[in-house]
């Protein structure tokens, strides 16, 4: 409780519900499961920001800072954050384009967005993004990222590695004479070894040797990859000869320079990051809460994320999000609280500051094929089997996003995606939107009237991309008293509100007797605010039998009243 005074009511972390009768016992499983995350993190980190363009360490010190933060102040009990590779393409671009002290921008800008979506409840809205885009994406960066590694996996000279599709096929394709035999026999060791360890660890399940599926298979893999290297005096690319080494401190804070200049060419990029970072944290969460049986905060964790997106590039880091290898690794290790995903970054910290100078001997191929294996792993490549079970909208979208993420831009793909679901959606829910006439079959008060009283029912959505049905109506009116059913119309927006309004200004112009029947919820809220209840001032009635009583009796007692319809 005297935690929560100092803490705002709109930001309230996990960490905080998660102290409430905390044990002995959890705080062991926690330590545990946190030193056991690290350990699986370690070289991930490391893969992560290579892969990005930048040095090893930048992915160390994402997974300390930005690790830390997003466990301290995140809204999941077992999310553990960090650098993740949805991130590389777009890392890697950025680097590219703008140089590093931009990429410390667009992070930070990202940060503040993220926080700001938090901030306003903006986290429901991301499962609101269709399937199809975020499966499309995510298989588009798992090809990119397979594609960015074949250079250290084939150990080729070719210098630095352009951005786009076409360019990293062209220098492949110049560089492949390059091929170091040593470096390639690393890679597939390594790639062997970690396919082959997890298929150990699922036959071992169940059995008194599970304890071995514990041990990450990255890990492993590093271990023999570096000691056969060393052993052997293997000629290929290390940490230590391409990067010097990793520093064994953590870094100051870095202030870059900036310009409005900057800020408005990175627009488009810290948006992509910020929304990728949203989706994957999400995503990630919602996975957890289904192994844990919990619910996440959504907004809490959107303004944990942008915490540490704002803080960790001025430490030297890239961006961060939820990552579900991780989290999953932590579950499964018996993290209960925060707790263990702090434990998790300062296992890395002791790591940085105690062993960094071994892992400079870690041959760069090894953790190429670390990637190409994580890379694989991230993929819903069974989707492409089971496109035939879903309409041609999901196709096609699917099909869109995960091109034009692998030819073009994830930003692109993602704009393209959105637009092609929204389209899709506003054909769909149109289509299911119809208009039907009414016949004295229905309603035996239309006979002997039916020359003279013309009736519609209107069914499901009244919004701009169904106001035809009103036009439609507008088009057939043939009898002096038109009667109009809206009880089955669950929404109305002002395009739709628009359309019945021009309609009974057309019902006046030609003198024709309207009447509006079953307003309800939504519509009516919409007709009051719109001043469409005073035009229809004694000509609203709440279900259709009563309408069509009143046109009845009102043709039977003032038939001299009516106007001939022309």
């Amino acid at each position: 409780m005297a935690m929560t005074r100092f803490v705002p009511a709109f930001f309230h972390p996990k960490l905080i519900d998660s102290l409430q009768g905390y044990s002995r016992q959890r705080l062991v499983r926690d330590i545990g499961a946190g030193i056991t995350v690290g350990v699986v993190a370690l070289p991930l980190a490391m893969a992560f920001a290579i892969a990005s363009g930048l040095k090893p360490e930048a992915g160390l010190f994402t997974a300390i800072i930005a690790g830390f933060l997003i466990s301290a102040l995140g809204g999941s009990r077992v999310q553990i954050g960090g650098p993740a590779g949805a991130f590389i393409v777009i890392v890697y671009g950025i680097v590219d384009r703008y140089g590093l002290a931009n990429l410390i921008l667009a992070t930070a800008m990202s940060g503040v967005l993220l926080f700001l979506m938090g901030l306003f409840r903006l986290g429901s809205l991301i499962r609101f993004i269709p399937v199809s885009v975020v499966i499309g994406f995510t298989n588009g960066i798992a090809v990119l990222i397979m594609l960015s590694q074949i250079k250290d996996f084939l150990g080729l000279k070719t210098g630095a590695m352009p951005a786009d599709f076409f360019g990293i096929l062209h220098s492949l394709s110049q560089h492949l004479h390059t091929t170091n035999l040593a470096a390639l026999l690393v890679a597939l060791g390594s790639l062997s070894l970690l396919v082959g360890w997890m298929r150990l660890g699922r036959r071992l399940e169940g059995s008194r040797y599970q304890w071995v599926s514990m041990v990450p298979g990255s890990i492993i893999a590093l271990v023999f990859a570096t000691v056969a290297c060393m052993g052997l005096s293997l000629p290929v690319e290390t940490i230590d000869s391409k990067f010097g080494g990793i520093a064994a401190d953590m870094p100051g804070l870095q202030w870059p320079d900036f310009s409005w200049d900057s800020a408005r060419f990175l627009l488009m990029p810290t948006l992509t990051l910020a929304l990728l970072g949203a989706i994957e944290s999400l995503l990630c969460a919602r996975i957890a809460d289904g192994m844990i049986d919990d619910r996440h905060n959504p907004n809490q964790e959107l303004m944990a994320q942008g915490v540490a997106n704002f803080v960790t590039p001025f430490f030297g880091g890239m961006p961060a999000t939820g990552t579900i290898a991780r989290t999953v690794t932590n579950i499964k290790s018996g993290g209960t609280s925060p707790i263990a995903g702090m434990v998790h970054a300062l296992t890395l910290l002791a790591v940085v500051l105690v062993a960094a100078p071994l892992a400079g001997h870690i041959p760069l191929a090894a953790l190429a094929a670390i990637l190409m294996f994580v890379a694989w792993n991230m993929g819903e490549w069974r989707e492409f089997l089971h496109l035939r079970q879903f309409r041609l909208p999901y196709r096609i979208t699917l099909l869109a996003v995960f091109f034009l993420t692998v030819v073009f831009d994830l930003t692109v793909a993602v704009e393209v995606g959105l637009v092609a679901a929204c389209l899709t959606f506003i054909y769909r829910i149109s289509s299911l939107s119809r208009s039907e006439a009414v016949t004295r079959l229905e309603h035996p008060s239309l006979i002997g009237h039916e020359d003279r009283i013309q009736a519609w029912r209107i069914y499901g959505a009244l919004f701009f991309g169904a106001v035809k049905l009103i036009e439609e109506i507008e088009d057939k009116i043939s009898a002096p008293v038109l009667v109009v059913d809206l009880k089955n119309v669950i929404y109305v927006d002002s395009s739709g509100a628009d359309a019945l309004m021009h309609l009974i200004e057309t019902c006046h112009k030609k003198q024709l007797r309207l009447i509006v029947c079953g307003l309800q919820h939504q519509p009516l809220d919409i007709a009051r605010r719109s001043g469409m209840l005073s035009l229809l001032d004694g000509q609203l009635e709440p279900d259709l039998p009563t309408g069509l009583k009143r046109a009845v009796s009102w043709l039977t007692a003032a038939p001299s009243k009516m106007a001939p319809f022309r």
